[in-house]
Order: structure tokens, then sequence, then C-alpha cells
């Protein structure tokens, strides 16, 4: 086995250098990951860009991660229900299991956080904290899954970054049942992800809003289960809404934009005592005009949603397994780990792309 680990360390904003780390001994209740495809996340980009500020650098960024056990101690092979060799996922959070979030089973919050590609830098021994490298260190209080060899590797780097978020926003947060209506608004990756959660939750009608730049994603949408693609540079998406479903509005909005002119649409297209839930990030400090008499007028629940906990992963995993939808179609571009840097800008739609998803292949 290697005696080092390949990494691309972001610095500082723009500055993203590639580094070798030595590749650590684990204890009874730790383990290593050799990463075999990592998603780049908005966050990542955003971070990136300078954008988002409150992450630790230098960093080891990469959190939508799948891989194989290279190394496991006994305790956590035990509680993990792996052995090396196993092809896992594994969860951005870890719980420190003494705070007061984790003790009531909200780890994603935990007040002393440990965590992958995003909350701890890698000048934290032993170093290797994010899925930017060929191998990744796993801490005591991981929530680790084994997924499926039948599963396709893209697919697979899917289930915790994209489709997992989609089940925690429409499903957990978004509380959506059988029957109900829901729009959709945004159609990058996420949007599309969450096409396939509101299908598995039992939505009747699905409705997804993009620009005209999306259209080459229309036909996608409608193959993960959309049941209307609107242009809205084309269509009054608000009397499109209004005439299907009888003047009354959708039961949920899930918004991915970020974007404040989305915010002030989802408010009118959303029935009364109905939801929305808002999982975009703008990015910085800026404010948001607000309807604040609409929203109280028709009862409206507005829900922020951040990431997702382990109900939402394994429900995303068990979809994933089932085959069911041609989740690997949301993949477009694919990088080497050594051309990091000019995979984040890609994602970030710099030099004229626009892609859907990009992965790296330590």
């Amino acid at each position: 086995m290697e005696k080092k680990s390949l990494a691309g360390v972001l610095e500082a904003p723009g500055k993203m250098v590639m580094k070798e780390f030595p590749i650590p001994e684990v204890g009874p209740d730790e383990g290593l990951l050799k990463v075999e495809m990592v998603g780049i996340c908005s966050t990542d980009t955003k971070i990136y860009q300078g954008k988002i500020t409150h992450y630790p650098l230098p960093l080891i960024m990469g959190h939508e991660m799948v891989g194989r056990i290279a190394k496991v101690g006994k305790n956590a092979a035990r509680r993990w229900g792996v052995q090396e060799g196993d092809r896992v996922i594994l969860e951005a959070s870890t719980s420190c299991g003494a705070c007061v979030p984790c003790l009531t089973g909200n780890y994603r919050f935990c007040e002393s956080p440990l965590g992958y590609g995003l909350k701890t830098s890698c000048d934290v021994p032993p170093h290797l904290w994010g899925a930017y490298s060929q191998y990744m260190f796993i801490t005591h209080g991981s929530i680790v899954l084994p997924i499926k060899e039948s599963v396709p590797l893209k697919d697979a780097a899917l289930v915790q970054g994209v489709l997992a978020n989609g089940v925690q926003w429409i499903s957990i947060l978004g509380r959506i049942t059988v029957g109900d209506s829901i729009l959709i608004q945004g159609m990058g990756v996420q949007g599309l992800g969450s096409i396939v959660a509101a299908r598995e939750a039992g939505a009747k009608e699905i409705f997804i809003s993009g620009l005209s730049g999306d259209r080459e994603r229309f036909a996608l949408a409608r193959r993960l289960g959309a049941d209307h693609v609107v242009n809205i540079e084309e269509t009054d998406l608000l009397s499109f809404i209004k005439e299907r479903t009888g003047g009354k509005g959708v039961d949920m909005v899930m918004d991915v934009t970020g974007r404040p002119s989305s915010i002030a649409l989802a408010l009118q297209a959303v029935r009364k005592q109905g939801t929305i839930v808002e999982a975009g990030l703008i990015g910085g400090n800026v404010e948001v005009p607000f309807a604040l008499d609409l929203m109280v007028q028709k009862e409206l629940r507005l829900q922020g949603g951040r990431s997702k906990g382990y109900q939402a992963t394994a429900a995303a995993l068990s979809i994933v397994e089932s085959g069911r939808y041609p989740l690997g179609e949301m993949v477009t571009h694919e990088y080497p780990l050594t051309e990091c840097a000019m995979a984040i800008r890609v994602a970030a739609g710099e030099g004229g792309e626009k892609p859907l998803k990009v992965v790296l292949r330590p």
C-alpha cells in the first residue's frame, strides 16, 4: 500500500495546490477510505471563489464521496458492518456523541464537529479530511454505509450529495405526501435529483422550472419523472401553475436557485397553508425582499434546507440501488484529481461551459 496520498488543497480563494500527506495508521475505531469518485458541490465552488468564507483553510474539499475501505479498525468494522475492500459512501458530518445536537439526533449541527471536505482543515492531523484526495481518513463518529457493487460508480457518487438532499428537503422537511403537487425551481443537479425524491415520495404532479439555457436538460427532467418542464423565459410560470391547479397553487415549492426573484414567485405559486423549502445559497450577505403580508395571509410555512441526515441518506441509497432512474446521466464532466482546480472552475460555470455535475476520479 502507498505511504502517501496526493490531495488537492485549497490554501486561499482561487489557490488550489497539490500536496502529499502521509497515510495514517488507524485505531480500533477508525478507518481509511480509498476514494474512487467524488462530486464537486456548489458549496465547493463558492468556497473556491471566496463567496463563502466560514470554512477553515487550508482545506481538502470533497464531501460527496464513494470509495473502498482500505483499512478499518476492529471496533469500527463491527460498528459500520464493513470489512476491507467494501465499497461505501460516507456522510460529510460526524457526531461527537456528547453535545445537545448529537444527543438529540441532530449531529449535522454538532458543536464539536469533525467532518469531511468542509469542517476540518488539513492542518489538523491526520490531515486527510476531504475526498479531493487518493485516500481519506475516517474518524470515530462517522456514518459509513455500504453500497451494492452493482451500482454504477457515477450513480453511487450522487447518493449523499444530490439525491439525499432532495429526500431531506422534500420528504422530511417539506413533508410532501402521496397525491401532492410540487414546483421545483432550478434545473441544476439538485433540482433534477429532487424530481426523483418527489416521485418516490408520491407526488402526483411535478413541475420544474428553468431557463432557455437549460434546454438540453429538459428531456432528462422528463426521464427522471417531471410532469411539466417550464421555460420561464417563454411561459408565464405562475399562470401555468394556476391553470393546472384550478387556481389554488401547488402544495409545495422547493427552490434551489437562491435567486430573490424565485423566492418572490414561490410565495405566489404555493397554495394557502402550503410549504416553501428554500435550499439555494446565494453566497454572501445578500438581503432578499420578502412579501411578509402574503406569507401571513396565506399561512405559509417557510423552511430552510441545509443538508441531510442519516434517514435521508439511507432512503436515497435504497432508491439508487433500485436502478429505477437514469441518475448517472446527471454526471456530465469527469476529471482526474490532478486537474481539480480546472474541474472546480468548470463546475462554477467559468469558461462558458454549463455542466450539470462534475466529478473527480482520483
